[in-house]
């Protein structure tokens, strides 16, 4: 049974007295800090010179020093950067730093269960990940509310890592909606493989796809689009909403035979065994290896890939629909 924890199972007199650390101010490290400092935790910012965060991290009323810095200062150190830049960064500004009693946390697990950063063994080595964008996680904090999120723990020398780990989850928020404790590896692979297979890869094809299908068989652009692409926002969320009990009882009864009669005909066990070969690559460490070597070399495929994708013709036509929606630039001012 998943062991869930929240507000009341923290004790934040795990982070008195303590720095915390965060690297980065992007979509994460913002919230992460904020949420932090607004949590009464003394917090300071790692970034690079010149970085054009330093000044919107200062006007936030939070202190910033260089990366090298801060890891020499903080007690607790959440690395907030993106994967394929965390080895480098760690290597050469934030090793020197931890000394015996320190913590180096995450929110994703790929470069310690990839074995791309190894700690010294005299630090805890922990994991908070809030499930969702770091905007939102802000929002919800202001409102009183709470992002889930998961916790693991890699590395306990202190014998109180997950104490510290569960403090940080309650002062960001995530303790006030739920914290599922889980594990590097489980997180690393079920988040990439979720990437994957559903949430970006699988949906991103299903739906090109189904637009190709509308339009190679003479519907116009734009009907294909609106069927099988703008419409998946209001499914999602009724999902997200109530699941797809809730989604099935909102859709018309042609819509739900629909989906329980033709979507395993999509949906078969070749795509199933295709998912199973994506899961496998996962596990066994092919895609990290790809993707490790794929930055190496400049990133000479995946440009590739961005430029084919940006070019498909729903990209297109979606500009072109979504510029007579006025709803969605006044959401955006």
């Amino acid at each position: 049974m998943a062991q869930m924890f929240y507000d009341k199972d923290a004790d934040l007199s795990f982070l008195a007295g303590k720095t915390v650390g965060v690297v980065g101010f992007g979509s994460q490290g913002h919230a992460h800090a904020l949420n932090l400092k607004d949590s009464g935790v003394n917090v300071v910012v790692g970034l690079y010179p010149g970085s054009r965060s330093w000044a919107k991290a200062e006007a936030a009323g939070l202190r910033v020093g260089t990366v090298d810095d801060v890891a020499e200062e903080a007690d607790i150190i959440m690395l907030l950067t993106p994967d394929h830049i965390q080895k480098a960064l760690y290597d050469d500004h934030i090793a020197h730093g931890l000394r015996e009693g320190k913590t180096l946390m995450f929110a994703h697990g790929f470069n310690i269960h990839y074995n791309q950063i190894a700690p010294p063994e005299a630090i805890d080595v922990s994991m908070v990940a809030p499930k969702g964008p770091g905007h939102l996680l802000r929002r919800l904090y202001e409102e009183g509310s709470g992002m889930p999120g998961l916790l693991a723990v890699h590395q306990d020398a202190s014998e109180t890592a997950k104490q510290t780990a569960m403090a940080y989850a309650a002062a960001i928020g995530c303790g006030r909606a739920g914290v599922l404790e889980t594990s590097f590896q489980e997180e690393t692979e079920t988040d990439l493989f979720g990437e994957q297979a559903v949430l970006c890869g699988g949906v991103s094809s299903l739906m090109q796809t189904a637009f190709e299908t509308l339009v190679e068989a003479g519907y116009q652009p734009e009907s294909a689009y609106f069927e099988t692409i703008h419409e998946l926002k209001l499914i999602v969320d009724l999902i997200y909403e109530g699941g797809f009990k809730n989604m099935r009882y909102s859709i018309s009864d042609t819509a739900e035979y629909g989906d329980y009669s033709r979507g395993p005909q999509v949906i078969d066990s070749h795509v199933r065994e295709n998912m199973r070969r994506v899961l496998q690559q996962v596990q066994n460490g092919e895609f990290a290896r790809e993707w490790i070597l794929e930055n190496q070399a400049g990133r000479p495929a995946f440009n590739k890939l961005r430029q084919r994708a940006a070019a498909h013709p729903s990209e297109e036509v979606g500009e072109e629909l979504r510029g007579m929606m006025a709803w969605l630039h006044q959401k955006a001012d």
